[in-house]
């Protein structure tokens, strides 16, 4: 590792860091439990093979990853459509000002409430879970993908026992059923109610885990309840389910604390995932850095040859020139006023004043890889005298 990269980290960098550092930490969180978390992992594994093949100069590896990756980004995007239309709509700007149309609570939780309790009348049991700000997917296994809204006859259609889908959970998110078929983890808390069956310990089980609600409909009673923070509450009235599931789909808002707390809060919260999205961000930042387009600037004193042994310099005293620098940072990053030098040829003095230019001949780097774009002043006014 060329450690002159780290020495010339400015503000620009520090930035970009730590820009994708929070890019990679929302990554994380928005596509953990889900498939394309797997290939986003090997995708970052063969990136990094990719990157320290070139590095290095394999050329061979470097030919095969290039072809390799034209062909494997469109099978992602064709086979992980779904989770990349997802990230996109909460990145979603809109959103943020209000022109983001969500669902209205009104058009579907009354019947979604009605369609509960005629499961609970027929005695058909259900398990459904109403997502809310963790991701369900992390924890429960199995499902098929389903779009629908949550009505009466999807209920029925879903949990009645000839169907090939009764067995299982249903997840609801946004208003819409995205998810049937899966299953929970059960709650291992001790003292639970004996007549609490599988259904009910599955449903706590869930919320022990994540803050979505889960809603569970009795085969053997038809009684309803609701499952959350490791809770059961018996519904006893539609109005009541109604009002329950509205508050667990309505956005949570956050506490109101101070600006001390809520910076603190910033850095503790999930600060594992923060530190290692920070610590990825910085390796693949100190791989790429070398290949980077950098420009340096420095000034290099002027370095004087072939004066006249009759003549001395009266003006300029100690000259310095300015000189810009471009190229690879691997490379522009290690150029300082130690190892570049510019020479100045003063053969031609002659007594009073005298003009000389500064050119890029006269500039001496360490390699040909860089190139000079600008000299700073690109001529010096000399006076001499006879020397007594």
């Amino acid at each position: 590792m060329n450690p002159f990269i780290i020495a010339n980290l400015g503000f620009r960098d520090v930035l970009d860091i730590l820009f994708l550092t929070v890019v990679a930490y929302y990554l994380y969180l928005w596509f953990r439990g889900t498939k394309a978390f797997k290939a986003l992992v090997g995708l970052l594994v063969l990136g990094i093979v990719f990157t320290v093949a070139r590095t290095w100069g394999l050329f061979m590896t470097t030919w095969v990853f290039q072809i390799f990756w034209q062909v494997l980004i469109i099978l992602l995007i064709i086979l992980f459509q779904s989770e990349i239309r997802q990230v996109l709509e909460r990145v979603n700007p809109l959103k943020v000002i209000g022109f983001r149309k969500l669902p209205d609570p009104g058009k579907w939780i009354p019947a979604f409430a009605r369609g509960i309790y005629a499961l609970a009348d027929r005695r058909v049991g259900a398990l459904i879970i109403l997502e809310r700000t963790d991701l369900v997917e992390e924890w429960i296994t199995g499902g098929h993908p389903l779009n629908g809204e949550p009505g009466p006859e999807l209920l029925m259609s879903i949990f009645q026992k000839g169907s090939p889908l009764h067995d299982g959970a249903m997840v609801i998110k946004g208003g819409q059923v995205i998810l049937v078929s899966c299953f929970l983890p059960l709650s291992s808390a001790e003292r639970l109610p004996k007549e609490w069956g599988t259904r009910h310990r599955a449903a706590i089980g869930l919320t022990e885990h994540c803050d979505a609600w889960v809603i569970a409909v009795s085969e053997e009673s038809g009684k309803i309840s609701i499952a959350r923070e490791g809770q059961i509450i018996l519904v006893d009235s539609l109005k009541k389910l109604f009002q329950l599931v509205l508050d667990a789909i309505t956005p949570l808002s956050p506490p109101k604390t101070t600006l001390m707390k809520r910076a603190g809060s910033l850095l503790t919260n999930k600060w594992q995932i923060k530190a290692g999205s920070l610590g990825l961000v910085i390796l693949l930042w100190l791989l790429l850095a070398g290949q980077q387009d950098f420009q340096v600037n420095f000034r290099v004193p002027l370095e004087m040859k072939n004066i006249p042994d009759h003549m001395e310099i009266l003006k300029p005293h100690n000259p310095e020139v300015q000189i810009t620098v471009r190229g690879l940072r691997k490379d522009a990053s290690t150029l300082s006023e130690r190892n570049v030098h510019v020479e100045l040829d003063l053969s031609l003095a002659r007594l009073g004043r005298k003009i000389f230019a500064i050119t890029r001949d006269q500039i001496l780097l360490p390699n040909d890889r860089v190139q000079v774009v600008r000299i700073e002043p690109t001529q010096l006014k000399f006076e001499f005298k006879n020397r007594p």
